[in-house]
């Protein structure tokens, strides 16, 4: 593992980092906050996905998660959103290829020898977190933007044993029928929509999978909430599997780093709460 860059942040350390991952066929960065309560003992581990054209560099410098991370003791690890580099297969626009991984596993060439996103991040980048930092696994949580909050719902959902708490910022909830993300599921996965089930929050619940409890925020006016977002669809399969939810329509709030920055430190004393 490289470090890439470093510095100190809060009493703690922000670090960005560079591994050659066997999962992806390529190097790999990421972001990783470590809090000063970590010279004491390991702590909890507070996964970060990001949405759509974004890297571990979007959250780390328009988040604003560092003092109240470091306040209530929380690791917050930040992976890429995709594979990169020359031999990576990739597409013209911004809703396939790097960029944007979706956290799936790929199953048709020639995404499958790179895109293996939802093993990189419950897996291979967890082994190697547990490796080099001061975390205590038995306490992990995810949360995710857009695309990310996608992943965060998903691997939540098929992970119960392993995330212990799991929230959103204005998540696509049912990626299978969702305008921008049916392009590249079909690419990446191969076949029609009840091929993509596995990697849809919405299916999922509705299949039978479960977990403890949601938070999600959607900003009223996000121009992408009735074509790829509509939170309204978890909360009907939720209420229906009984599965609590907090769904937050906050008022005047778009998609972008203004509106998550705004509710960041709410996620954070919410994981907290359910972590430590």
């Amino acid at each position: 593992m490289e470090v890439v860059s470093k510095w100190k942040s809060h009493g703690g350390t922000q670090g960005v980092y560079r591994h050659a991952s066997n999962t992806c066929s390529c190097d790999m960065t990421f972001a990783v906050f470590v809090p000063p309560e970590a010279e004491d003992g390991p702590c909890p581990v507070l996964w970060y996905l990001s949405g759509l054209t974004c890297t571990h560099a979007n959250v780390m410098e328009k988040g604003e998660y560092r003092k109240m991370a470091a306040e209530l003791g929380l690791i917050i690890v930040c992976p890429d959103t995709s594979p990169r580099g020359d031999a990576v297969a990739d597409a013209e626009g911004w809703k396939m290829g790097t960029g944007a991984g979706f956290y799936v596993d790929a199953r048709v060439d020639p995404w499958k020898q790179h895109y293996q996103m939802y093993s990189y991040v419950t897996g291979e980048l967890p082994a190697l977190i547990e490796k080099n930092f001061p975390v205590d696994m038995k306490k992990q949580g995810v949360f995710g933007h857009s695309m990310g909050g996608h992943g965060a719902l998903t691997v939540a959902l098929k992970n119960p044993d392993i995330y212990k708490s799991c929230s959103a910022f204005a998540p696509i909830v049912e990626p299978t029928t969702a305008d921008w993300s049916v392009k590249a599921l079909g690419a990446y996965l191969g076949g029609g929509p009840e091929d993509w089930k596995e990697y849809d929050a919405c299916a999922l619940v509705s299949s039978g999978a479960w977990f403890s409890e949601f938070l999600i925020d959607q900003g009223t006016a996000d121009e992408f909430l009735d074509d790829g977002l509509r939170p309204w669809l978890f909360e009907e399969v939720c209420k229906d599997a009984g599965i609590p939810l907090t769904l937050r329509m906050q008022e005047g709030y778009d998609h972008s780093y203004y509106f998550m920055s705004t509710f960041m430190a709410d996620h954070l004393r919410w994981h907290a709460d359910r972590l430590k």
